[in-house]
């Protein structure tokens, strides 16, 4: 009879899964399950089956509609929303990437790029790679994710400038894209992480775009005196046959982010931890660094891989 009730207890352990380690906690697997997708953003993704991630069609080589792509026959992605084929650059990857560490499809949604730094995005998307920097006064309305490239800003202007340094365009008209870091540089508002940032021109006329790719056209037919802009994009300009020119000395450095929506509905902390922990791992792999040299010709991930994300000071709900 003994050895019959020893047996049976030993049977009851077994199934209850008791155990001297055993906490009654859930593992990370069974947490991600147990998950309310109507509460929590990351637990919403896995559920939907898709990431949601903004993208500017126009804005060549971060993002821009690929001619003649085909939407999947397959797809989870809304009509109103590009697929993966349909879309591509370096901004545009990363989000894909990103969406297959998370087991899902990447769909893109094209809102200005106001809403998007404006915040309250009502969860209508998930994520947003547009190139937009890490940069304080947008920690009000968004979080911050490891960033996965990070770019000088540099000034453009006309082949027939004159103008040899920054200081050479003081008190001249330069255009900078609407509500951009590099406005705010321009107006003296802007703060980055790390050292307080150099002026470099006095007392410039700004002129605002609503992107880059129209201010630097202006600024190639001499309607402005220059543009400032992240040094890729001029780049990009320039290779395409702008008449333009690159002043060597950088106004600054920022570190490109994936923004996240702080005034979601949702709890966040599971999904930016997750995001934070998929972008350190392609950089470690050296993905973004090739993502970087295809589209930019040059390595601009491997800065931004040293980042420390936990000197923002950023808390995460």
């Amino acid at each position: 009879m003994q050895r019959l009730l020893a047996l049976a207890v030993l049977v009851l352990l077994v199934a209850t899964g008791c155990g001297s380690g055993d906490s009654g906690a859930q593992s990370p697997a069974n947490a991600a399950e147990a998950a309310d997708p109507s509460t929590d953003k990351l637990a919403q993704v896995q559920a939907r089956g898709t990431l949601i991630l903004f993208t500017d069609p126009a804005y060549p080589p971060q993002s821009f509609k690929v001619k003649g792509a085909e939407r999947p026959a397959t797809t989870k992605c809304a009509a109103n929303e590009l697929t993966a084929p349909e879309i591509a650059g370096y901004d545009a990857d990363t989000g894909k990437l990103v969406a297959e560490a998370l087991g899902v499809e990447p769909c893109f949604v094209t809102p200005s790029w106001t809403e998007v730094t404006g915040g309250n995005w009502g969860d209508r998307w998930d994520l947003a790679y547009g190139s937009g920097a890490i940069e304080f006064s947008r920690m009000e309305v968004l979080y911050m994710t490891q960033p996965y490239y990070s770019t000088p800003a540099n000034f453009f202007v006309p082949k027939s400038s004159r103008a040899k340094t920054p200081a050479d365009l003081s008190g001249k008209d330069v255009g900078a894209c609407a509500g951009c870091t590099m406005e705010k540089y321009l107006r003296g508002t802007l703060e980055l992480p790390g050292p307080k940032l150099e002026r470099l021109i006095d007392g410039p006329r700004i002129v605002t775009f609503d992107t880059e790719v129209p201010g630097l056209a202006a600024t190639a037919k001499g309607k402005v005196d220059a543009f400032l802009c992240s040094e890729p994009v001029g780049a990009e300009a320039i290779a395409k046959g702008a008449p333009l020119r690159k002043l060597p000395t950088p106004a600054y450095y920022s570190n490109k982010t994936g923004y996240a929506d702080k005034k979601s509905g949702l709890a966040m902390g599971r999904f930016v931890a997750k995001v934070n922990e998929i972008v350190a791992g392609l950089h470690a792999d050296g993905t973004l660094g090739k993502l970087s040299v295809k589209y930019f010709g040059k390595d601009y991930a491997a800065k931004a891989a040293e980042f420390d994300l936990s000197t923002i000071d950023q808390t995460v709900q």
